[in-house]
């Protein structure tokens, strides 16, 4: 795959780049500014190499129709205080664009689309739309990975009509899940939470014969714990997944990964009471599993010490009332000191974890955070993503 680094000649090349600025918004104002961050440096690189940026990117799920509240506006507003550029949004429909009306003021040097998802064909992987799109740039340039799980015009289809490559964010995220799935430095660690296990055993599966270590928290640590003869109370869980996790223990037999599950746990009789420390044959019918408890976490945080490489997808608990936090944020504390230490390579990603790393400033601390939900997930389930292979 060809990053736009390997691109010699940028001087005046109109650059169609395909952002995922899909941030969360509430009555225009962005709540959390993350994947705008982190594509930044893509963006200056292209301002200094003296191209002519048209950005392709979305918010939300119009489904083809334009819908106010979805509208770009408060994200070019977000994104030209932070490049110090000014960004001339454009809210034509693209479809009805020549490529003769863009960049006719010689000075100006980015263009921002409306919402690309406005137009039914982006969904639909329409391949006129496309070619369209293409005939109104001399590069395209993927910096979307977390968009690129979709098969969609501006990220599939559009490479077959200009030349395409990816952007300095893709390549990092690709690089760094590379060290996580392929480039392994041992020993290994992955901890994976969630509320489901159905819908984290396809990674399971595929990173187990990878892995030393597998540590299972949250909502799926109780199934294990139900799975192993313990009362779980009221705690969340997953019904009709015995078959999944007789599946998960064989492949680790076979593989000799071991499995680790919570020692201890922390329980409350609802989401936003106190916590109680508990061994696992000491639960009430009446309690609920909300983190793990201090055995659980010495346990971990000695794992943690022998590792070279971990992953982290999904927090140990329910972060979200500090008195179940404790065991996501003395995970992502130890890591933080192995990192400072650099003696491990250290990649997170999902929405919750991210939003424990925020919670503690531990962000800059790792040594990669992706912002992508879905493809993140799918690259380690060992799917071809579209937008990748696209790019191939």
């Amino acid at each position: 795959m060809k990053n736009i680094k390997d691109q010699i000649g940028l001087k005046n090349k109109r650059i169609l780049l395909r952002l995922d600025l899909n941030v969360p918004l509430n009555n225009d104002k962005i709540i959390d500014s993350n994947r705008i961050d982190k594509i930044i440096p893509t963006i200056n690189y292209l301002l200094k190499n003296n191209s002519k940026i048209i950005i392709l990117t979305h918010v939300g799920r119009p489904k083809g129709k334009i819908i106010n509240d979805l509208s770009l506006k408060p994200v070019c507003t977000n994104l030209k205080k932070k490049i110090h550029a000014d960004i001339k949004l454009v809210l034509k429909n693209p479809k009805e664009i020549d490529r003769s009306e863009l960049f006719v003021n010689p000075n100006e040097r980015i263009i921002m689309f409306e919402n690309i998802r406005f137009c039914a064909e982006e969904e639909k992987n329409d391949a006129s739309f496309a070619k369209h799109l293409a005939s109104l740039a001399d590069i395209y340039v993927n910096d979307a990975f977390s968009c690129s799980h979709r098969a969609h015009a501006s990220i599939f289809e559009i490479t077959k009509f200009i030349p395409s490559y990816c952007g300095l964010q893709m390549g990092n995220e690709i690089n760094a899940l590379k060290k996580v799935t392929i480039k392994i430095k041992k020993p290994t660690t992955c901890i994976i939470g969630g509320s489901k296990i159905s819908t984290k055993i396809n990674i399971i599966k595929n990173i187990m014969p990878k892995f030393n270590n597998i540590i299972i928290v949250g909502g799926m640590g109780n199934n294990i714990l139900e799975y192993k003869g313990y009362n779980i109370g009221k705690s969340l869980r997953e019904k009709n997944c015995k078959e999944t996790i007789d599946e998960i223990f064989a492949i680790s037999k076979k593989s000799g990964s071991k499995i680790i599950y919570p020692e201890d746990v922390l329980v409350g009789k609802n989401l936003n009471g106190s916590s109680k420390v508990k061994e696992l044959d000491n639960i009430d019918k009446d309690e609920l599993i909300l983190d793990i408890g201090p055995k659980t976490i010495k346990k971990i945080a000695n794992i943690i010490e022998e590792t070279n490489t971990i992953l982290w997808n999904g927090p140990a608990g329910y972060f979200e009332n500090p008195n179940f936090a404790k065991g996501s944020f003395e995970i992502a504390k130890k890591i933080v000191e192995k990192n400072k230490a650099k003696t491990i390579y250290s990649v997170a990603g999902g929405g919750d974890t991210v939003a424990v790393l925020n919670i503690v400033g531990a962000v800059n601390n790792f040594n990669f955070v992706s912002t992508a939900g879905g493809a993140f997930l799918e690259y380690l389930e060992g799917k071809k993503l579209p937008g990748i292979t696209a790019l191939d």
